[in-house]
């Protein structure tokens, strides 16, 4: 399951030991692509990783906040701080490795 992240749900939802955020907006091209990956990816890993979505149009200085610059973006949390983030379009296979090593370095 993806939760759209706003202002006013970030915290609680970033307070999991494992959060991604998918910082998008409804105008990006590699966005759309993006979108498609991370919904299978989330199918496959949510019951070990919350997945959400959050529209920079919506809150620009919270993407700034988490120096997410150029989209799409993902941000890595864990309990509540952002650690990590990659930006642009990522291979599902590469993307999947990618989680699995931020879940084996939280368990």
């Amino acid at each position: 399951m993806i939760t759209k992240v706003t202002r006013e749900n970030l915290a609680d939802f970033t307070a999991a030991p494992l959060t991604i955020i998918d910082f998008w907006a409804p105008w990006c091209g590699p966005c759309k692509i993006m979108d498609r990956i991370i919904r299978n990816l989330a199918e496959e890993y949510g019951d070990q990783v919350q997945f959400g979505k959050f529209n920079v149009d919506d809150n620009q200085d919270i993407a700034e906040k988490y120096k997410v610059f150029s989209i799409p973006s993902l941000v890595v949390f864990r309990s509540g701080k952002g650690v990590e983030k990659v930006s642009g379009i990522f291979p599902e296979p590469k993307l999947a490795e990618f989680i699995e090593q931020k879940i084996a370095e939280t368990n």
